[in-house]
């Protein structure tokens, strides 16, 4: 790999951290925005949010593994130029937005144009030996948190200032990111290493086939799966939850996520490398997972913000997880199809964020009914808390030797 290639892996974290912060900055405003159509009621809106996070994961569902099949085939920068072109018109769209409808139409046109992230993981496997994935994929994990520190705690501030401020500095931050991609990062897989585009393959069945045909890639797939699942009741239900329980507006929010990405930033960038090791990345793995169940369960059951917040720390460690998930399986994957794995991986992401937002939101609703006793409003971090104790289940299985496999044949080129 040519030095200038090793050089642009700093882009990638960059590419990262501003997507993180478009897409952070309107978390603290997007379920007050809904409230604000549906004159108020924190149950419609918990059912409408659901509705809004399950097309935004059907759409990724769809079209990640044909985003996937064509950084392969094409090359991994006109795939990050194209979403992050896409994704600063959308929340133009959606900062114009005049009814639900059209908000709704917006999250779903984002949902299908969110490709860059996955493509980065793509790029950085590119450019990285397998043997320093788990620190560098930690390296893009505290991107993530140091985006989610700007990110919330920006989009709480301008969110009391106009709630729909945040969409117009996420158009702007997509935009900067299009413009960046454009003049500074190279290519990372070269002509003779891409892999024809295959429509049979670019689907969520053949990604789904793709994952299957190892049994420790599946097993793997499935934590993923079940992480994605649990991960999805913060943007769920967080905001609404937080204002029916804590009395909490946009910019309180703000600043909890932004604790939040602080101490994911001090995980992922600072203990990830030196966790995995001391206890080696299948060890690492699992005890993340120990840490999220802990956290998640803690905060169902807190009375009151400072216990919540006294589990955050808890929770941060659950980011040791991913890294070495991703890590242990780009190491069975071949070099040609690291795109198609971080395809699968998206749409594995997408499933769960089809059915997990409804699934939160509506038991959100539920427990904020009349006559329902305040303390079981938490209901839903208790059942994301369950999802990664089954994930746990799963990896207790994960051997921490694993080969590499060879590219795939089994689909026909259309």
């Amino acid at each position: 790999m040519s030095d200038k290639l090793k050089a642009a892996a700093p882009f990638i974290l960059v590419t990262v951290f501003l997507d993180m912060i478009s897409i952070g900055i309107i978390i603290p405003v997007l379920p007050k925005l809904i409230l604000s159509f549906v004159h108020g009621s924190v149950s419609v809106a918990g059912i409408w949010t659901g509705v809004f996070g399950a097309v935004w994961g059907l759409a990724q569902f769809l079209f990640s593994p044909v985003q996937g099949g064509a950084s392969d085939a094409l090359g991994r920068r006109p795939v990050v130029l194209a979403s992050n072109l896409g994704l600063s018109l959308d929340y133009l769209l959606m900062a114009l937005a005049p009814n639900l409808i059209w908000l709704l139409v917006g999250r779903i046109i984002s949902g299908m144009t969110a490709a860059s992230i996955s493509t980065a993981y793509a790029y950085m496997s590119d450019v990285t030996p397998p043997d320093k994935r788990a620190s560098v994929f930690g390296l893009m994990g505290a991107a993530f948190g140091v985006g989610f520190i700007i990110g919330p705690g920006l989009g709480g501030v301008l969110g009391g200032i106009d709630p729909r401020l945040p969409f117009y500095a996420a158009s702007a931050l997509s935009l900067i990111n299009f413009a960046y991609g454009l003049f500074v990062l190279p290519e990372s897989l070269p002509k003779d290493k891409r892999k024809p585009f295959s429509f049979r393959a670019a689907n969520p069945l053949g990604a789904i086939k793709f994952l299957a045909r190892s049994a420790q890639v599946l097993r793997l797939s499935g934590m993923y799966l079940l992480m994605m699942f649990a991960q999805s009741v913060f943007p769920t239900t967080m905001v609404l939850y937080a204002d029916y329980r804590f009395g909490w507006g946009p910019t309180q929010v703000g600043f909890m996520l932004l604790a939040v990405g602080v101490l994911s930033a001090i995980v992922q960038g600072g203990l990830t490398g030196r966790i995995v090791k001391l206890l080696g990345e299948r060890r690492a793995m699992l005890l993340g997972l120990i840490c999220g169940a802990v956290a998640f369960i803690g905060y169902a059951l807190a009375p009151s913000w400072p216990i919540f917040v006294a589990f955050l720390p808890i929770g941060a460690l659950w980011g040791v997880t991913t890294p070495n998930i991703q890590s242990l399986m780009s190491s069975k994957i071949d070099p040609q199809e690291q795109g198609r794995l971080q395809g699968a991986n998206m749409s594995l992401g997408a499933m769960a964020t089809i059915f997990a937002p409804l699934v939160f939101g509506g038991i959100l609703a539920a427990a904020t009914r009349a006559g329902v006793p305040v303390w079981l409003s938490g209901a839903a971090f208790g059942l994301a808390g369950l999802f990664l104790l089954i994930g746990l289940w799963l990896g207790l299985g994960v051997t921490p030797a694993l080969k590499v496999e060879p590219a795939y044949e089994g689909d026909p080129i259309s």
